[in-house]
Formats: structure tokens, C-alpha cells, sequence
């Protein structure tokens, strides 16, 4: 009987696979191709492995209660799917298309794992491309110019900005959108969400952590770009903008982590949780 009972729940489940990657296909081929063509979400593809993983290691110490609630989530969730598609909104249909996986969670295991898998399941926004990342870079670009030519000046060296132009003694430079950071900024918040949910400590703690990722990414990145000015300065432009830049972000990740590690251990999240890895 019981094993009668467990081939049913396979096929079943089985044809809900199948079913779901019918439905969803159009918006999977959307993020599939946002993934290889946008520089902002190339890590994108990323995110929902490291969700399965975290899921794969947390589902089986939940108890399966399936409860009929979930179909209220399911059913919401399958509405916002389909008018969002019916209207090409590929964005807002991906936020349903995570709602429509929360809402199976809940009819088929319970609201028990439903909370047990919730980051997993939030995680899975930073798959999902913002329709105003994009449009956010220039004026990011034009505020990292002005910030870290102010760097420079202050220590010392020769150096103007007026919009995105930045004069040299020997070169004149365009800040462009490129050096907003932008592109880190949304990689270091993904990565920052993981860290934060890996480590122990209290959920005030956590929340601090993930947060920092904003100020941190925006320091780096005037670090970055102000050691870019002092190498073109002191080596030329060449030298700084044709082979420092390209190692440049390498930088900013060692300073970003160092930043974000310090942070852990003054908020006391030292240790890593051992039900995860």
C-alpha cells in the first residue's frame, strides 16, 4: 500500500512538473535569455541552484503536512502569472512564478516547510531582472565621479570633474555607466543575502548584514574607481584603464568580503550553520 502510494505521489508530481514547465516555459525562456544578454544579471542562472541546494538540505527534516490553504496562494499566484504574461510584464510574471513554486510548497508539504523554505523561495528574486537597474546607472556613474575625484583631490592630486568628464594632467576621461558599479552592487547583494542566511546569529543581526551590502558596495566602488584615476595619473591612461580596470573588480570583491566579515564578527555572527553545508 505504501509503496503503491509513494509511485502515485511520484507520477503525480511527475505531471505537475510537466504541466509547470508548459506553462512557465515563456517566462523561463525570458529569464534564460536576460541571464546571457544583460551584464547586470549574467550571475542569474546562479540563483536558483543555490536555491534547490539550500531546499535539497532543509526539506527533509520537515514533517509533510499538506494543507488546502495552499491552493489560495497557488490559485493568486497562478492569476498574476497569467494576466502578467497575457501582457509580455516577463518581470512581474517571474515574481508570480515564484509565488506559484510557494504555493505548492504549501498544498503538498505545508505551511511548516513553507516557512522552513523561505529563503530559499525570497532568494529567488535575485533571479529575476529589475526593470530599473539599467536606467540607474548613469546617474550612479555620474555620482561615483564626482565622489571619488573628490578622493583624489583631497589627497592631492590634480583633478577636475564636470559631469561625466574627468580632466587629468594628461588625459581627459568619461565616467561612464560601466564604472557606476552598478553591475556589483547587484552581485554583491546576492551574495550578501547567502552570507547572511549561512551565518549564526539573531535575525536583527542578518538584516543589518544584508543591508550593509548597499553602503559597502558604493565604498568599493569609489575605491575602485578612485585607484583607477591614480594609476592613469601616475602610469597613464592606458595602464589604468586598459589593464588595472579589467583586475580592478577583483579589488573590490577583496574589499567588499574583508568589509562584510569584519561587520559579521562586531554583530557576532562568527560561525557558520551547520544545517546547510
Amino acid at each position: 500500500m505504501f509503496t503503491h502510494l509513494r509511485r502515485t505521489d511520484a507520477i503525480l508530481y511527475a505531471l505537475i512538473t510537466l504541466l509547470a514547465t508548459l506553462v512557465l516555459l515563456p517566462t523561463l525562456r525570458w529569464l534564460i535569455n536576460e541571464w546571457w544578454s544583460n551584464d547586470y544579471y549574467s550571475h542569474g542562472i546562479l540563483v536558483p541552484l543555490v536555491s534547490v541546494f539550500f531546499a535539497y538540505r532543509l526539506l527533509p527534516s520537515v514533517e509533510r503536512k499538506p494543507s488546502n490553504l495552499g491552493l489560495l496562494l497557488l490559485v493568486a499566484a497562478l492569476v498574476i502569472y497569467l494576466i502578467a504574461l497575457f501582457q509580455r510584464a516577463f518581470f512581474v510574471a517571474a515574481l508570480g512564478m515564484i509565488g506559484l513554486f510557494a504555493g505548492l510548497v504549501w498544498y503538498f508539504w505545508g505551511v511548516v516547510a513553507l516557512k522552513r523554505l523561505a529563503f530559499p523561495l525570497a532568494f529567488l528574486v535575485f533571479m529575476v531582472p529589475l526593470p530599473f537597474v539599467e536606467g540607474s546607472s548613469l546617474p550612479l556613474s555620474l555620482l561615483t565621479g564626482q565622489l571619488s575625484t573628490g578622493v583624489m583631490q583631497a589627497a592631492g592630486m590634480d583633478v577636475t570633474v564636470k559631469g561625466a568628464e574627468v580632466t587629468l594632467p594628461n588625459a581627459n576621461l568619461v565616467v561612464g555607466a560601466q564604472c557606476s558599479g552598478l553591475r556589483s552592487i547587484v552581485a554583491l547583494f546576492t551574495l550578501v543575502a547567502v552570507f547572511a542566511y549561512i551565518v549564526e546569529g539573531a535575525w536583527p543581526a542578518k538584516v543589518l548584514l544584508f543591508l550593509s551590502a548597499a553602503p559597502i558596495a558604493i565604498l568599493g566602488n569609489i575605491f575602485r574607481v578612485s585607484s583607477l584615476l591614480w594609476v592613469a595619473d601616475r602610469w597613464g591612461v592606458d595602464a589604468g584603464f586598459k589593464y588595472y580596470h579589467d583586475y580592478s573588480g577583483i579589488f573590490f570583491f577583496l574589499f567588499a568580503f574583508a568589509c562584510l566579515i569584519l561587520l559579521a564578527r562586531i554583530l557576532g555572527c562568527k560561525n557558520v550553520r551547520g544545517d546547510l553545508l
